[in-house]
């Protein structure tokens, strides 16, 4: 399972297939927008780049500028997904100011040896683990 942290370099690796959207358990944001706003998601396309647009008013950081317009669909629909699926947190919807980090993602693993010294961390990832199953999620066997 993987947390991101960057909204724009998260989307980008979903959206090239270096990361199954299948495998976020969540992207926390900087952003503050809602992605099925057709003017909040024209701001954010082309305030990332997107469509090689780089004269837009808001430019936040080209990560999307060797896209094309073309591709914008591909972001927008896996925004949305994570939007709707509870996956894309945004802190600043609720009046927190999150800091930029040198990285963007990160693997969520619990070591099976402290699993088994704490019962209820232990009942608890049975239960994800569980649930993931049911869901669909696909969950790294070297980690059960």
């Amino acid at each position: 399972m993987k947390v991101g942290s960057s909204y724009s370099r998260c989307i980008r690796d979903i959206v090239d297939g270096t990361v199954d959207i299948n495998d976020v358990l969540v992207v926390i944001t900087r952003t503050d927008f809602d992605p099925r706003n057709d003017e909040q998601w024209h701001n954010i396309w082309h305030g990332y780049g997107g469509g090689g647009t780089m004269g837009h008013t808001f430019v936040s950081s080209p990560e999307w500028s060797s896209y094309s317009a073309q591709d914008e669909d591909r972001f927008r629909s896996a925004t949305i997904e994570l939007w709707e699926t509870g996956r894309l947190h945004q802190p600043r919807r609720f009046g927190a100011n999150p800091r930029s980090t040198p990285y963007h993602w990160l693997e969520t693993v619990l070591p099976s040896d402290r699993l088994d010294m704490n019962p209820t961390v232990k009942s608890a990832w049975d239960h994800f683990q569980t649930v993931a199953g049911l869901s669909g999620l696909h969950l790294d066997q070297h980690h059960n």
